[in-house]
């Protein structure tokens, strides 16, 4: 299966991100002729506050229903090209909350998977800039595993990927491929970014698809910077297909044949199994040795 990740350069005008989503899956496919297409996180708005999310939130449909402008433009996308199309995530209206919710869709438009980003991103950058996605955003509270031709995909999103446990328990559920579409700040991203994608890729030996946002971006008044970086990380921890700065797309091709040596010549999750440990009985061992 080949993979193009898209990185996009979004910003609070809906229609003019799915028009950049457009040109830039246009190239990807007429350049590399992928198997499947992988959007950033929130590719349909990024910036322009509370009310700017609110507008560009659809409610989703039940699957084989029209859905909204979004929606159907991957629905669409999938189709017409015959691809699958990885979502990236879109803003979700829910009842009560917002949901930053990731989609995929096979080759006849049919949606095949839908994952709420689990981990809300509630911090403070190195700069002292505050982020609390849970001001707006609900909790998602289940994992997400589907196959797509002959690759079973896990999916996460951005601040997903500081929790190994999530993606150890994709890898449990069958996962070879695991999708983190991101906005990831500059301030943590030139340091943080690449080591922690490489590091979930060597932990579950799975490939890592990370389509990615990059350059600025107005938030109420104050420019902001995200990373960019998009990258295919293979299950040995190698960058295989990487991003360059500004808009573009990376591709690569996820090999069935390489995941599988990887796993069989280092059987690390079948050595978890096997020595897995009561938590509380371990830290009482090591107690005991002080």
């Amino acid at each position: 299966m080949r993979v193009a990740v898209i990185q996009m350069n979004q910003g609070s005008d809906k229609a003019a991100n799915i028009g950049q989503a457009r040109r830039l899956i246009e190239g990807a496919i007429g350049a590399d002729r992928p198997d499947m297409v992988s959007l950033p996180e929130t590719w349909t708005n990024l910036g322009g506050g509370r009310d700017a999310r609110f507008a560009a939130a659809e409610a989703l449909p039940e699957p084989g229903q029209t859905g909204g402008e979004a929606y159907e433009f991957l629905r669409e996308v999938a189709r017409a090209n015959r691809i699958h199309v990885h979502g990236g995530s879109i803003i979700e209206r829910g009842e009560d909350k917002l949901f930053n919710t990731s989609l995929l869709f096979d080759p006849d438009g049919r949606e095949i998977a839908r994952y709420r980003k689990i981990h809300l991103f509630d911090i403070t950058a190195p700069d002292g800039t505050g982020y609390r996605e849970s001001a707006l955003y609900g909790a998602g509270t289940e994992l997400v595993c589907v196959k797509a031709g002959e690759v079973m995909l896990g999916l996460t999103v951005c601040y997903d990927m500081r929790f190994a446990e999530q993606y150890v328990a994709l890898r449990r559920l069958g996962a070879e491929a695991i999708f983190v579409p991101s906005n990831f700040t500059l301030q943590t991203g030139k340091d943080h970014w690449e080591v922690l994608l490489r590091a979930r890729a060597i932990e579950t030996q799975c490939w890592i698809v990370a389509a990615a946002s990059h350059g600025s971006y107005e938030e109420r008044g104050a420019t902001r910077q995200v990373y960019g970086h998009s990258l295919v990380c293979d299950p040995w921890g190698h960058v295989v297909a990487k991003c360059s700065d500004g808009t573009g797309w990376a591709t690569a091709r996820i090999d069935p044949a390489v995941t599988a040596r990887v796993r069989r010549d280092m059987p690390v999750l079948e050595h978890r199994d096997a020595r897995r440990v009561d938590a509380l009985d371990d830290a009482r061992r090591v107690e005991g040795l002080r």
